[in-house]
């Protein structure tokens, strides 16, 4: 039995060769399917991870808060704020995969040069970890970012869009205004450190970033709105979520992926828009294979009937068909991942820029993730459309009467 077959593949196989020019072409238009399917996917993968970055960056692989922070509006600043944070920070530092904690502190209210006030959304960090976790995602545009001497000052940075609406920059001096926890209206005078950028237009209009004892002061609290923790690997955070929620009760613990509504939302786009390209690719691979199996079986007609004649089954015929389909799309798929190989590779060398997308300022470079799972994929998918395209061709082809074939011109 097994050595029958491995003659049938053999046989199947040295028909490819026969035209070689047909084989080559079916080959080349089933590797470029396959690399638009891989090039296509592996932006999207690169996007999907980007996103993933820039959400965990700006609040934390884990997002430590109480129950009403997450489902509640607050009536009053910090009602819904966090008590003791040295004591839970001590807690959560206690596990070797936490590598930051941060504390958070978020408020509103106005931010004046004398001349002009405007609305601002503020947060208050820890001036020493908080710039490093930030990464890229956080440009410095003019200035210094905050240190620790910064509560001293007290120092504040200020988005780039609201510097321009201030007519401000590196030493200006400022007030922030804003209701303490009392309901009193408190103003703090500040010196601008430094200028950010966040990447949107929108947020950098609003954006103050102090200190977390400078925002502390303006509010009169020692509460702080929520705490990131920052792990050393993303893939441990469900696994550190269960581990650690028994701990921190009766604090509620969020993953950064239940905040990140825009990561949720570009993933589901992309996820039909490269959804539908695979679906057309595809049908064009079996279209594309479906012909060039059809043609090469309409010149072999007299040859089947001749096979036919000499006692070979309709089975082992459409089975020798159905491998040679399959021998040319899965020639085609790896062609097409070498090919997508190589794009990826050059990208990263080719230093190529998107513009920047709607609602941001700036772009981001053009790379593409090659995924081996998407790959294997892919070559699966091509090879089995191939053999099944090739087999319902040649399913129809061998139906024909022997002396019908045997006399085909």
């Amino acid at each position: 039995m097994t050595t029958s077959l491995i003659r049938w593949v053999r046989f199947a196989l040295r028909n490819t060769l026969r035209n070689r020019r047909r084989s080559l072409a079916t080959v080349t238009l089933t590797a470029l399917g396959s690399a638009a399917i891989l090039i296509g996917g592996g932006f999207a993968l690169y996007t999907y991870e980007s996103l993933q970055q820039a959400a965990a960056r700006d609040t934390g692989h884990l997002i430590v808060a109480t129950k009403d922070f997450f489902d509640r509006e607050e009536d009053t600043p910090m009602q819904f704020g966090i008590e003791h944070f040295d004591t839970l920070r001590d807690t959560l530092l206690t596990h070797r995969e936490a590598r930051y904690v941060l504390p958070r502190l978020h408020f509103s209210g106005l931010i004046s040069n004398g001349d002009k006030s405007v609305v601002m959304i503020g947060s208050g960090v820890d001036p020493q970890a908080e710039f490093s976790v930030r990464g890229p995602f956080l440009q410095l545009k003019a200035g210094k970012l905050l240190n620790e001497d910064s509560a001293k000052g007290p120092d504040v940075l200020i988005g780039a869009e609201l510097a321009k609406s201030l007519k401000a920059g590196p030493g200006s001096a400022l007030t922030l205004l804003g209701s303490t926890t009392a309901g009193a209206l408190n103003a703090i005078d500040v010196k601008v450190r430094g200028v950010v950028s966040s990447g949107v237009p929108d947020i950098d209009k609003r954006l103050v970033l102090t200190s977390l004892a400078t925002a502390q002061g303006l509010l009169a609290t020692d509460k702080v709105s929520s705490v990131g923790v920052y792990l050393a690997d993303m893939a441990q955070t469900a696994t550190m979520r269960a581990r650690l929620a028994p701990q921190i009760a009766p604090l509620t613990m969020r993953s950064w992926e239940e905040e990140a509504f825009f990561y949720k939302a570009v993933r589901g786009l992309y996820d039909r828009i490269f959804g539908g390209l695979g679906l057309v690719i595809g049908l064009i691979v079996v279209g594309v294979v479906a012909g060039a199996m059809a043609m090469a079986i309409v010149e072999r007609t007299r040859e089947i009937g001749t096979l036919r004649a000499m006692g070979t089954s309709p089975w082992q015929l459409v089975r020798a068909f159905a491998i040679e389909g399959a021998a040319l799309g899965a020639a085609g798929g790896l062609l097409g991942a070498l090919v997508a190989g190589g794009v990826t590779v050059a990208l990263m060398f080719a230093g190529l820029q998107m513009p920047p997308p709607p609602g941001r300022s700036v772009g981001y470079p053009l790379f593409i993730t090659f995924s081996p799972e998407l790959a294997l994929i892919t070559l699966a998918a091509v090879s089995v459309l191939a053999m099944i395209s090739a087999a319902v061709v040649a399913r129809i082809a061998v139906k024909k009467p022997i002396v019908e074939a045997l006399g085909h011109v």
